[in-house]
């Protein structure tokens, strides 16, 4: 990794009531992304918001 490069590991992901998926951001940290999908989540019981690392399966990653 050169010194000018971020990674950013963390994905949150959105899902709506017809069960498409987006990629709503990327974070640095899973704390960060954590807060990011938490925050989305309070305004109300859909759309599902929740956090999960690049290069993993969505299994046993929802929150």
């Amino acid at each position: 990794m050169n010194e000018g490069t971020v990674t950013l590991p963390w994905l949150v992901v959105r899902q709506d009531d017809n069960g498409n998926r987006y990629r709503v951001g990327r974070y640095a940290t899973r704390a960060e992304a954590q807060k990011i999908a938490d925050s989305l989540d309070a305004h109300g019981p859909k759309p599902l918001y929740w956090v999960e690392k690049i290069g993993q399966s969505e299994a046993g990653n929802r929150t």
